[in-house]
């Protein structure tokens, strides 16, 4: 009887072990078998979080057992942070921001973030120094002296404008600095409380379009032999040109430069299902071209281009692959 008792006793130890591995694995009957997928995005009013859905609604369609779920937050650099505390699982992040985290720089000085595995690049987030007709500036080097929104303090597109007017020789000693988020910076320069302004996004973008139909707006062209020695000291610049006509009253192309929105893991996505995300995004690029104009740009061919961290594995397998 006792030999009896024990062994029944061994093999509960044995089936408790074996159910707490499947619960592990995201197996257990309570979970229905399901994979949980949270994927961080930007406010509501921007480009990440349609994006975000069109993804989440992809992945749920062509990956077994998915139940992903794109939800609303503060964009990249908070993006960063709920990836390194396990809040989500995969965010969309300006390559540059993934750059500064993963190598302890900018915000992220002294936090680095060791854990960041890049999935996709996916289109440009274009660097637009705004500013209007009557104020007469036409080279960044004109911004001397000037009233600069360069961005709210500790984002990425105050990063991004200090490093642009760093090229040029300016440093924020040079011009009124004026910390302004890109809608802020807009709604001064309709006021005419700044010179210009720095607006980080893709183009067209609609409150540059929305100046523009008020005043005379103008985008300030960065010299492309300035843009080169950008890019050596920086590797997630690429450059960009602004077709003529892209805003009212633009009658010539506009050079300048632009970071990347990628998308982005942890070490805690496994390689397999790495390459079972990208490869479910880059067969179903209609739906990503429906959830906005930026995805025409999303191509698996430039996926890598821009890429600023360590490639999840089975992602870069599956971009590499023809």
């Amino acid at each position: 009887m006792k030999k009896a008792m024990k062994k029944l006793m061994v093999a509960g130890v044995l089936c408790m072990a074996g159910a707490a591995f499947l619960a592990g694995c995201g197996s257990d009957s309570s979970s229905g078998g399901k994979q949980f997928l949270n994927i961080a995005t930007g406010g509501t009013a921007g480009t990440y979080y349609p994006l975000g859905g069109a993804l989440a609604e992809i992945l749920n369609q062509n990956i077994k057992g998915m139940n992903a779920s794109a939800q609303s937050t503060g964009a990249s650099v908070a993006n960063v942070n709920m990836l390194k505390d396990g809040s989500v699982d995969i965010a969309f992040i300006q390559n540059d921001i993934a750059y500064y985290a993963a190598n302890g720089k900018e915000m992220f000085k002294d936090n680095k973030v060791d854990s960041l595995r890049g999935l996709a690049a996916l289109y440009p987030e274009t660097i637009q120094f705004v500013t209007t007709q009557d104020k007469g500036i036409k080279t960044i080097a004109d911004l001397k002296g000037k009233k600069v929104a360069v961005g709210a303090s500790g984002s990425g597109a105050e990063a991004n404008a200090r490093q642009i007017l760093e090229a040029y020789g300016i440093t924020y000693n040079d011009i009124d600095v004026q910390y302004l988020s890109f809608g802020e910076a807009v709604d001064a320069l309709k006021d005419g409380n700044v010179d210009a302004g720095v607006v980080v996004a893709g183009f067209p973008t609609a409150a540059v379009q929305d100046l523009a139909a008020n005043k005379s707006a103008a985008i300030v062209d960065i010299d492309p032999k300035i843009s080169d020695q950008l890019m050596q000291k920086y590797p997630y610049y690429t450059k960009m040109v602004i077709p003529k006509g892209t805003y009212p009253g633009q009658t010539e192309d506009v050079n300048t430069v632009a970071v990347k929105c990628v998308i982005v893991g942890t070490t805690k996505l496994s390689d397999e299902m790495g390459g079972e995300i990208v490869k479910a995004l880059y067969t179903h690029l209609d739906r990503m071209k429906a959830a906005h104009a930026v995805g025409k740009y999303i191509t698996k061919d430039t996926a890598l281009e821009g890429m600023s961290i360590q490639m999840n594995a089975g992602a870069e397998k599956y971009l590499k692959s023809n």
